[in-house]
């Protein structure tokens, strides 16, 4: 098979944690193409003061991030792995608050950081519920 076929494959099985995860990954690609065309929705969204210096570019490269893993999700939920959807749930869980947090407390573009830092353990919390509910 080529590469794109391989990519576009059907997967065999599809959980409702396997689906959630799929969806998780396009909100997130969503959300990282938007601040990766746009960063200053962030001014918009948030009503944080204009960029300074070379501040718009630093969040060009949060919202490439944001796309590569919204792409990972995406097609790590397509897998049907119950490993990948738990792995998913144990980084939204321990490493994005613990990281993102004290970097918005210190000031840090507070109300970006804040609000993934916060958003993500609930979806992460979601996940395991869905894993946790999951008979298959």
């Amino acid at each position: 098979m080529s590469l794109i076929s391989d990519l576009m494959a059907a997967p065999q099985k599809s959980t409702a944690p396997s689906r959630y995860t799929t969806f998780c990954g396009i909100f997130y690609m969503a959300n990282g193409l938007l601040i990766l065309a746009w960063p200053g929705v962030v001014q918009t969204l948030f009503r944080d003061e204009a960029f300074v210096g070379n501040e718009s570019m630093l969040f060009r490269v949060i919202g490439m991030l944001l796309t590569i893993v919204g792409w990972f999700y995406f097609f790590g939920g397509r897998t049907g792995s119950r490993s990948f959807v738990v792995s998913t749930v144990i980084d939204r869980i321990i490493l994005v608050p613990a990281v993102l947090i004290p970097v918005a407390l210190a000031g840090v573009f507070p109300h970006v950081l804040l609000t993934f830092g916060i958003l993500d353990p609930i979806l992460g919390f979601i996940g395991w519920y869905l894993l946790a509910s999951d008979k298959s």
